[in-house]
């Protein structure tokens, strides 16, 4: 394979994108920053097909990304294969406003063709391809420049290795038939809605105060308000505020600014700094939690009752033989709140459809409606038909009697 020097101009990493668009897929990493910034600071990415590789230096005072973007967002023909690729799909998303299509993540893929759940980039090589990886330069800072030659061997491993393990992995898809169950696997991983930073749909992510919409509608606006001073200051919201403290205000609004220096997060320099005032109108003018907004309410405790929550657990023991027993990632089945679902008596759930049906939900629907039951047989569990169990019982019965029948 041929490896190319640093790509920092626009001209090389044109000619490469062009070569590349005619491949049939092309394996992508990137290395960021972002313990200090709001946005993550993309610092360099990695690309690769079967015969050739590169690092391309986005902070290069000479380069232009948009030959890149164009064949990761727009070229449909070449797959993108990522491995663990939520974060690097986020970044495309924040320069380009579009998510890298189509796209195969082989940490996903794995989860099917094997009981690893989330197995690491490293264990991944280790497995495929008996390479031990140097993690030497993995908390390496990517933004200093120039860059090592190690940094940058490092860093173009992590496509070269990758675009070696692909086809293996989307060879024993094919072989087992389970390309399918990834398709939704996929797609949810490219769905740009996954990456969209609302502002107004911030508060969602913080631990809900209660159920009070006076108290959600302030947790919602100061939500909003600290996603706006993040981002115009570039650093993590969490260094305007954390999370308990935002919510904290939310439930026991200061009456003045002066108030703020009892509040257990936030400095006495809030009592009578621009931001504290502004935290302040903020406070003043948030609105009550629309209804339509209004999470659903929490079940309390396990909705179950003694004997449903026994059945879950059953469930979830059913789980780990089918697993076992097709050698895929229990997680790519169900959760476990699905499970508590299904015992509760819900019956539209992901888990009775499609290939997930075929494959787990017809035996977890009949072992919760009482067709199904667990045995032992050579010194393993597995699942039987209640209907085998009685006829086998009926028949070692009429074999008892034949036998004394006989002996008489």
């Amino acid at each position: 394979m041929k490896i190319h020097d640093l790509i920092t101009d626009t001209e090389r990493l044109a000619d490469l994108c062009e070569r590349l668009a005619k491949s049939e897929f092309v394996t992508v990493d990137t290395e960021f920053m972002r313990e200090n910034t709001y946005w993550p600071e993309l610092c360099l990415v990695q690309i690769a097909n079967e015969q050739e590789a590169a690092a391309i230096d986005p902070l290069a005072d000479d380069i232009d990304l948009t030959p890149l973007w164009d064949l990761l967002c727009d070229n449909e023909e070449v797959l993108k294969v990522f491995h663990a690729g939520g974060q690097d799909v986020e970044i495309v998303y924040n320069f380009t406003g579009k998510t890298p299509h189509p796209i195969f993540d082989t940490q996903i893929a794995m989860m099917a063709i094997s009981q690893n759940e989330q197995i690491g980039y490293a264990n991944l090589v280790e497995s495929w391809l008996s390479l031990t990886i140097d993690k030497g330069a993995r908390f390496t800072d990517w933004s200093r420049r120039p860059l090592t030659d190690r940094q940058i061997e490092y860093a173009i491993g992590d496509v070269t290795h990758l675009s070696k393990i692909f086809p293996k992995i989307l060879n024993k898809l094919v072989k087992t038939g389970r390309g399918a169950w990834l398709n939704a696997e996929m797609e949810k991983l490219a769905d740009p809605a996954n990456y969209a930073n609302d502002a107004d749909q911030a508060w969602k992510r913080i631990r809900s105060p209660g159920r009070n919409p006076t108290v959600l509608g302030r947790l919602k606006a100061l939500a909003a308000w600290r996603e706006g001073e993040a981002k115009h200051k570039n650093i993590p919201r969490g260094r305007i505020m954390r999370d308990e403290t935002l919510a904290d205000i939310a439930s026991h609004p200061p009456k003045k600014q002066g108030d703020l220096t009892k509040v257990r997060g936030l400095s006495n320099a809030w009592k009578d700094n621009d931001i504290g005032k502004r935290l302040m109108k903020v406070l003043d003018k948030a609105e009550p939690l629309a209804k339509e907004e209004m999470p659903a309410k929490p079940k309390r405790g396990a909705p179950l009752g003694k004997e449903g929550a026994l059945v879950a657990d059953l469930l979830k023991l059913l789980l780990k033989i089918r697993a076992r027993e097709i050698d895929v990632a229990a997680r790519l089945l169900t959760r476990a709140d699905e499970m508590e679902a299904l015992a509760a008596g819900v019956r539209k759930l992901p888990i009775l459809e499609g290939w997930r049906y075929e494959v787990f939900g017809k035996d977890a629907l009949e072992l919760v409606e009482g067709r199904l039951a667990f045995a032992v047989k050579d010194g393993k569990l597995l699942m039987t038909h209640v209907d085998d169990v009685h006829a086998g019982m009926m028949q070692a019965a009429q074999d008892e009697i034949i036998t004394e029948a006989e002996a008489g």
